[in-house]
């Protein structure tokens, strides 16, 4: 009844059921008494009366103490903070007789013929199973019990754990001192201290082999991580001579050489290490890996479907399950995994990001739309889905809602001037003329220099028949002529030095004024080069300006226009600007036409009739 209780977590009556089967039971029964103490001292943990524990699990100790109960013991005292009792229950742990024979007798005897066949007999049957059962669950206690005190017996964890393992090494189990050193590295590991960790792992390389492999295997792949591969090949090696069928030690071998590109080889270690211990997950992962990097898609494919067989729900197989029916143009299975693994991490911003991105280029809009904007929602500064959701909504004629979005993008770049134009142009397209300006005014006041903005600036203050409209006009004279002359320099540099192309220039040209004719065709000749490198989409084709520039200094063949004579005329000069400007957004949709067709003369059945005198009104 007790146990029922205690299965419905009814603790106070299972508690009430085991003290009266306590009563019930006489003293001559004393192993039964101690068990049924014991569920009485584990409902008291579970109740959280760590004292009423205590008192139960110390009778016990006194009688016949076990590793269980100590270290339940050892776990009251952590809770109610007593250091001296946890260290002398530690101690206690250690000293507890598990009624083990010797290890020695089951040593082959090499004269004795008889004795190594009853040897046979004994040593795997039902009472030596037993035997280490008992010694795994001391040494499974021990371990978690220096793992649970050592930051609380002193000032420090480190000192806490040598403290620790000085006990283990001076108890009958010394050999598992050296298992609570390779616990204490990997709770450095844990605690970040890398350095800490590699200290106490590299004493181990002169000891026995097994704690030397296991501490080889831990070097490797911490050097790994750091990115010292020369190190982690070298302990890689020194845990395949301790252990050659380690299929750790295999895989950090084949992650070493991986990473010196040799991929053959590295497949090669990692299907030693299946060959060695066919659920070794890590060798499947890594083969399917080099597997991908090599090409062999389909090869890759059934490895990561046999590892999703033994790791269920592992989102990175899953993904790469994912990646490679995306690689083999299989869109609807490549669809169903990530929807996949959608349900384990929802809230994965670049997997709804790539599921909205196959359905766009399916042609489903909405489907994509929700996708992308859950990504924006769980990650709303990734400029890529936030250009996307503004060109949807510009797509589906709702420019007010791309507006919103273009002005997080102008939040997260704030020197780039691309979105800040972008949204003057869906003010512009939604009708709202006075934002549209006033945005082009805060954008040349930011950017004085940008002459796409100031086209637009010339463009729409004329369309209103503001009189701004000049003063923006010679602005963007002004700022085309600057760019003009910084693309000239630019170029100038790149072709070597100005005066070896003004000597080039110069050369191929008659005039007088030599050096200053031939330094303004180079400066000409400059910009038309680098107008053909770089490009100006603002300017209706860079070659084109260049060329009309050109045309306008040069007359009758000479490198600079000619002077006017002092006795003809004075003939002003009249340079128009360009105020031309491409949309950002792209050409606008046309309008519908609603209006009246009119009327086709020619179609009119009574054109020719000439209407008499008689047929007139009166």
């Amino acid at each position: 009844m007790g146990n029922i209780y205690y299965k419905q977590r009814n603790f106070s009556k299972a508690i009430k059921y085991y003290r009266m089967a306590l009563d019930q039971i006489p003293k001559t029964h004393n192993e039964m008494r101690i068990r049924i103490m014991q569920n009485i001292g584990t409902v008291f943990i579970k109740m959280g009366q760590y004292s009423d524990a205590i008192t139960s699990l110390e009778h016990i100790m006194s009688e016949r103490p076990d590793p269980k109960t100590a270290f339940n013991l050892i776990l009251c005292y952590f809770a109610t903070g007593d250091r001296d009792k946890m260290k002398r229950t530690f101690q206690r742990l250690l000293q507890v007789d598990l009624k083990i024979d010797d290890e020695d007798k089951y040593l082959p005897h090499p004269d004795d013929k008889h004795a190594n066949l009853i040897l046979e007999v004994i040593k795997n049957d039902t009472l030596r199973e037993k035997e280490k059962q008992k010694k795994a669950e001391l040494e499974r206690c021990v371990m978690a019990a220096a793992k649970l005190i050592a930051p609380s017996i002193e000032a420090t964890f480190s000192a806490g754990y040598d403290w620790c393992v000085d006990c283990v090494k001076q108890s009958p189990f010394t050999e598992m001192s050296n298992d609570l050193e390779i616990n204490k590295a990997i709770m450095y590991l844990k605690q970040k201290e890398f350095q800490m960790a590699v200290d106490v792992l590299k004493s181990f390389e002169k000891k026995d082999t097994k704690c030397a492999a296991v501490a080889a295997n831990n070097l490797s792949f911490l050097y790994f991580l750091q990115g010292d591969h020369r190190q982690a090949d070298k302990y890689a090696e020194l845990a395949m001579v301790s252990d050659r069928y380690n299929p750790s030690a295999l895989v950090n071998k084949g992650n070493c050489i991986y990473k010196d590109g040799k991929f053959e080889k590295a497949m090669e270690y990692y299907r030693e290490a299946l060959r060695t211990e066919s659920s070794c997950t890590e060798a499947l992962y890594n083969l399917g890996l080099v597997n991908k990097r090599l090409g062999q898609n389909e090869s890759a494919l059934d490895c990561f479907h046999k590892l999703h067989a033994i790791l269920r729900n592992s989102a990175e197989v899953i993904y790469q399950i994912a990646t490679l029916y995306d690689l083999l143009d299989d869109v609807p299975q490549a669809t169903e995994w990530y929807m996949q693994l959608i349900g384990i991490v929802p809230s994965d911003p670049a997997i709804l990001a790539k599921l909205g991105e196959l359905y766009d280029n399916e042609g489903d809009k909405s489907q994509a739309y929700q996708y992308h904007y859950e990504s924006y929602r769980y990650f709303p500064s990734n400029i890529s889905i936030i250009e996307w959701l503004g060109a949807y909504f510009i797509d589906s004629q709702f420019v007010e809602k791309a507006i919103q979005f273009f002005e997080r993008a102008a939040v997260i770049q704030p020197n780039q001037v691309k979105w800040r134009l972008m949204i003057a142009s869906c003010h512009r397209r939604s009708g709202n003329y006075q934002q549209a300006l006033e945005t082009y005014k805060s954008i040349h006041k930011k950017f004085p220099d940008n002459t796409e903005c100031l086209k637009f600036l010339v463009r729409i203050t004329t369309d209103l028949g503001l009189k701004e409209a000049q003063d923006y006009a010679t602005k963007l004279k002004k700022a085309e002529k600057a760019k003009e002359l910084r693309e000239q320099r630019a170029s100038s540099g790149r072709a070597g030095s100005g005066r070896a192309g003004s000597g080039r220039a110069g050369s191929g040209r008659a005039g007088s004024g030599r050096s200053r004719g031939g330094s303004a065709e180079s400066d000409g000749g400059g910009s038309a080069r680098s107008e053909d490198l770089d490009g100006d989409s603002g300017r209706g084709g860079s070659a084109g300006s260049s060329r009309q520039n050109s045309a306008r200094r040069t007359k009758g063949g000479s490198g600079m226009r000619s002077l006017p004579s002092a006795d003809g005329p004075y003939e002003s000069e009249e340079r128009t600007v360009d105020a031309s400007y491409v949309d950002p957004l792209g050409p606008s949709m046309e309008r519908p036409k609603t209006a009246a067709r009119k009327r086709d003369t020619a179609e009119d059945g009574f054109a020719e009739i000439e209407l008499g005198d008689d047929l007139l009104p009166e």
